[in-house]
């Protein structure tokens, strides 16, 4: 009797570690780490899940107050309970299909820059909350709380770059970038 005991065991194994997921391979490993990284951020309680508790706790970490709807209105974006996996297909679904690498990013600031790489931060905050995802003041400033700033209000990209980055793209920061997806 106990065999056919081990033999249940082991075929309810099998079947939970089998299939697996096909949103791992939507993002590199390096994406899958740091996604990874930050939900165990969240995950305050340790528990695989985020929950409003996780979420409050992050937010208060941070700084900014979340009302329970906005924490509601958060949890209600996913189908399911918050684990990693989900958190995963969350992205995916909104991805636009081009992921900001390091390159693209680069170019982006580097489009701020002035001929000695410097941006002006008066500028760059007013970019900040005018397009895209536009950012609050208070966010904007923010931002910019972890920029080196100079005596002029002048930021050097290449340092903001290399903060965002994995040290900073070679082919953007050198000025050679070649418009190969043109």
């Amino acid at each position: 009797m106990s065999r056919k005991s081990g033999s249940r065991s082991s075929s309810k194994k099998s079947k939970k570690s089998g299939g697996g997921s096909n949103v791992f391979d939507m993002f590199t490993q390096r994406q899958v780490a740091e996604f990874k990284e930050g939900f165990q951020l969240m995950d305050r309680d340790k528990d695989g899940v985020i929950g409003k508790t996780d979420l409050r706790a992050t937010f208060d970490e941070i700084g900014r107050i979340a009302t329970d709807q906005e924490l509601d209105d958060m949890l209600g974006d996913a189908p399911g309970p918050i684990n990693f996996t989900m958190l995963l297909n969350m992205f995916a679904e909104r991805q636009t299909g081009e992921s900001d690498d390091d390159d693209v990013v680069a170019k982006a600031f580097l489009a701020f820059a002035d001929e000695s790489g410097l941006m002006d931060c008066d500028t760059f905050r007013h970019a900040l909350m005018t397009w895209g995802d536009k950012f609050t003041p208070q966010e904007a400033d923010d931002a910019l709380d972890q920029m080196d700033i100079d005596d002029g209000g002048k930021i050097e990209v290449h340092s903001v770059i290399q903060m965002l980055t994995a040290g900073g793209s070679d082919d953007a920061a050198g000025g050679e970038a070649t418009d190969e997806a043109a």
